[in-house]
């Protein structure tokens, strides 16, 4: 996704493919801890309750909202919302890594 073009119709696309990203590596994760999480709401619960990070859960929860607009309710993503969202994204991913990381070399 990195080299794809961020333009005003590829932009909510990539949203979306940096989103599942995240949640991939929340899954990763969260199973290393010994749990299992079904649902986009407790991945995020997750991140604020047991990680005490509510930073995270904060941009998590937002772009959260953000991708179920486009995916169940149809709405299209303003241009520049969808940039700040893929860096919120990037950033999001760049954190968990580190968690992940830092479990993992436990």
């Amino acid at each position: 996704m990195e080299k794809q073009e961020i333009n005003p119709e590829s932009a909510s696309y990539i949203f979306e493919g940096f989103y599942t990203s995240a949640i991939e590596i929340l899954h990763a994760l969260i199973i290393n801890y010994g749990y299992k999480v079904s649902n986009h709401i407790c991945l995020g619960y997750y991140l604020r309750d047991k990680l005490k990070r509510n930073d995270l859960f904060n941009i998590f929860d937002d772009l959260r909202y953000k991708r179920n607009s486009i995916v169940y309710y149809g709405k299209e993503m303003e241009f520049e919302i969808a940039k700040k969202s893929i860096v919120d994204s990037k950033n999001l991913i760049k954190e968990l890594n580190i968690i992940l990381k830092g479990k993992l070399n436990q």
